[in-house]
């Protein structure tokens, strides 16, 4: 069987996939961070009237996760990247700040949206009444995150 390259579009116009070239099969959004503060990695927002807010499990207006910021950091105010889904790959450290946790996230672990503090993940899911249940995603290892947003439900 013969070795074939994809073919991409590229400013409209259509060309092979080059050696070191990837797709980049991961879905984004840009929006603006209008938290005051700066956004790090990892951090679960979500949006009013296009801006990228941190997302909390304490209240119906701060459920609905559009995904997770992207940059490294986003400024406090400025365009943010959010990725919506695929795979999030940040340090131990990084997820650290996320999650709470020490050593990055916990390999094989389901995480929902934290209902305590704003803009946090907890590999344990909410259990208070009037608290909200909101998947997140999974932890593919100590790095890596997949986002596999769910639907919330009210405790």
């Amino acid at each position: 069987m013969a070795k074939k390259k994809p073919i991409v579009i590229t400013a409209g116009q259509l060309e092979q996939l080059q050696p070191g070239d990837h797709l980049d099969l991961s879905n984004s959004v840009t929006k603006t961070n209008s938290t005051g503060s700066a956004l790090v990695i990892g951090t679960p927002v979500y949006v009013n009237g296009g801006n990228a807010t941190k997302a909390q499990a304490d209240a119906q207006s701060t459920i609905r996760v559009a995904g997770l910021v992207q940059d490294v950091s986003a400024p406090t105010a400025g365009p943010v990247e959010v990725a919506t889904d695929g795979i999030l790959v940040a340090t131990a450290g990084q997820w650290d700040a996320i999650t709470g946790q020490t050593g990055g996230l916990t390999e094989g672990a389901d995480y929902w949206l934290d209902e305590s503090t704003a803009g946090m993940l907890t590999p344990t899911a909410p259990d208070q009444a009037g608290d909200f249940v909101v998947p997140v995603g999974h932890a593919m290892s100590s790095t890596e995150f997949e986002i596999e947003l769910g639907r919330p439900v009210k405790l």
